[in-house]
């Protein structure tokens, strides 16, 4: 059956993320290969149109970016209120700025348009819970971004887990981040918009990275019951886009302990001012009585209880054990699509009446919920307690 083109309004995708992961390697791909494929064996054909303010890096996504991916240009505007108002845009998409996000997103769901958003859906718990009643009071389809779930690390993960591979669980380690260039020297220019570091701009380590930390501990470990948290302003000065110092406001480290609801324990270090040894910018390590597993975003290395070497604590002789050496790991037996991809997929499926969605904005809102009670602990320096959160993908 040739079903009509299902049109996505993308707000905000000229940023680094929102052009690589949702445009070029997620709508652009899904256009390549025709759609997307109902279980029923029809195929969903979608039809973007770009939305921001930059006339010239739309044109340029649309035109040029497109055409080279896709064989076709795709539609483009400045005008985001005709696009709101037009019927024909069933689902309105945003990657822009965090604190526009809930103001966007209420003005759509409230046109009708099925929702779909980057992380956070906004900066204060209030807020998010607002935009989560909206979306039950209008009915509209809604989700947000939760990518790290379709790694293929993390996948990994899970399926050690659902095989019973660690036992029983007894502790789970993360850590996260790499260093971020400052702009100050002119041959290493900053990777991350200066926004990142103004906490009056929504920026911050907490806000940013405690509600993809909620979602992934949840599904993978269960719900988190309390933490407590440390944050820092490490780095006080960087160089904004126009060559110009800024003072860094926002946290740009946190360190916190998640206690989840089952006793586990789980500590998450996260640092845009860290240099990496280690074996990728984001690894897990899970420890249980019967075998541990490391995993980063594509690759997981696991050591059973039959592999684990037996090491001697003695400083005055060098360490005769490579601790490398005794891990195996997981093989690739299955291809791994983009995670931003996969969801995409997931939500359009969603849109197009043929799949559930448990991702939705109230999912999101426990995620503003962690990261909210992480900035209690870390600013009265004790255990925060979280509030049986509202509904929780797992």
């Amino acid at each position: 059956m040739n079903l009509a083109p299902m049109k996505i309004a993308m707000h905000g995708v000229t940023g680094r993320m929102g052009t690589n992961q949702h445009l070029i390697r997620s709508i652009l791909a899904i256009m390549r290969q025709g759609g997307v494929q109902l279980s029923n064996g029809d195929w969903q054909p979608i039809e973007p149109i770009l939305v921001g303010r930059n006339p010239d890096k739309l044109k340029h996504l649309a035109e040029t970016v497109a055409t080279k991916e896709t064989g076709q240009s795709i539609a483009w505007t400045t005008d985001l209120d005709s696009v709101l108002a037009d019927d024909s845009v069933e689902i309105f998409f945003d990657a822009a700025s965090t604190q526009m996000r809930p103001g966007l997103l209420k003005k759509a769901m409230e046109n009708g348009k099925s929702v779909y958003c980057e992380k956070p859906i906004a900066t204060e718990l209030y807020s998010a819970m607002e935009l989560a009643e909206i979306a039950e009071r209008t009915g509209v389809k809604n989700g947000a971004v939760q990518d790290k779930l379709w790694l293929p690390g993390i996948r990994k993960l899970r399926m050690l887990r659902d095989q019973g591979f660690f036992g029983d669980l007894l502790s789970v380690r993360a850590e996260f981040g790499y260093w971020v260039f400052t702009g100050h020297t002119a041959d290493q220019p900053a990777q991350r918009p200066s926004w990142n570091y103004r906490s009056e701009d929504g920026g911050g380590m907490m806000i940013d990275m405690f509600c993809h930390w909620e979602y992934l501990i949840n599904d993978l470990f269960g719900p988190v019951d309390r933490v407590l948290a440390h944050a820092s302003t490490e780095v006080t000065e960087r160089i904004d886009e126009s060559g110009k110092p800024y003072r860094c406001t926002a946290d740009d480290a946190a360190y916190a302990i998640f206690i989840l609801e089952s006793g586990l324990t789980c500590q998450f270090n996260s640092s845009w001012t860290t240099r990496v040894r280690r074996d990728d910018l984001l690894t897990i390590q899970v420890d249980g009585t019967k075998g541990s597993a490391v995993a980063g975003l594509r690759e997981c290395w696991i050591q059973n209880e039959a592999a684990t070497p037996k090491p001697t604590w003695n400083p005055d002789v060098p360490q005769p054990i490579n601790f490398y050496d005794n891990w195996q790991q997981v093989p690739n037996n299955a291809e791994y699509d983009n995670a931003f991809k996969i969801q995409w997929e997931l939500f359009i499926r969603h849109c197009a009446g043929d799949a559930d969605f448990p991702w939705s904005l109230a999912s999101a809102a426990a995620g503003v919920r962690l990261a909210e009670a992480g900035a209690r602990s870390a600013g009265d320096q004790t255990w925060v307690s979280i509030e049986k959160a509202v509904t929780n993908a797992s």
